[in-house]
């Protein structure tokens, strides 16, 4: 009979395998390229590098969010917002929407079967996270939603949380598709509207004042579940 916990480590060697290929395919002067952008927060030069693509502009643009959020670390926040200025809000969002839950979901995989001590270390850094993770095991489910929701938040500290957590994998990404979506269509908004802010000024100003009740409601929710 074999053991589940060693087929999913060994899914999870090949979908490293995968996206270290993949990376290699785009060649390493590409990731040099689009690392150098992300470090810089140049909005301006992003959108010209993922225009320059042409018509495979779309393709390349999800590739990216999705190897962003697989090694959680490069800041996500400037390929939404172009990707909001490029495609548009409906198109943008799904792009991004799709493209963070699918790179998510393969940091999960490394983090929960190869990874579990980087894991430990980004988690043990949030007094806040390991509170979360103490009663993650009731309400796992809930809580990942709730935590995708928020917008701007670092993916890459909520996927520890999941990894290290009893939530199952169908929990996991179910919650992950669910919460994403929303938080994807703010941060594409939010994008979209910032480069023309005189046309969409109050649906701005809304926006804003939505991430920050978000961020508001999930530390009220967070502390009456740890009293």
């Amino acid at each position: 009979m074999h053991n589940p916990q060693k087929i999913l480590r060994i899914l999870t060697w090949a979908i490293l395998l995968i996206l270290g290929f993949s990376l290699y395919l785009l060649r390493p002067a590409w990731l040099h390229s689009l690392t150098a952008l992300l470090v810089k927060g140049d909005i301006a030069s992003i959108i010209e590098y993922i225009r320059s693509f042409g018509p495979n502009a779309m393709l390349i643009s999800f590739l990216i969010v999705v190897a962003i959020n697989a090694v959680a670390v490069l800041p996500n926040i400037f390929v939404l917002a172009a990707n909001g200025i490029i495609f548009g809000v409906f198109e943008g969002t799904l792009i991004s929407w799709l493209g963070e839950s699918v790179g998510v979901t393969i940091s999960f995989f490394l983090m929960r079967y190869l990874l579990r001590d980087y894991a430990h270390a980004v988690v043990s850094k949030s007094q806040g996270l390991k509170s979360i993770d103490e009663m993650s095991s009731k309400n796992g489910f809930w809580i990942m939603t709730i935590a995708r929701t928020i917008p701007f938040v670092p993916s890459g500290l909520i996927t520890a949380l999941g990894a290290l957590s009893s939530i199952g994998i169908k929990d996991y990404i179910l919650a992950t598709l669910i919460g994403k979506f929303p938080s994807a269509l703010i941060e594409v908004m939010m994008g979209h509207d910032l480069a023309s802010y005189r046309e969409h000024e109050m649906r701005l100003m809304i926006l804003i004042l939505i991430s920050a009740a978000g961020y508001w409601l999930f530390l009220r929710y967070k502390k009456r579940q740890t009293n």
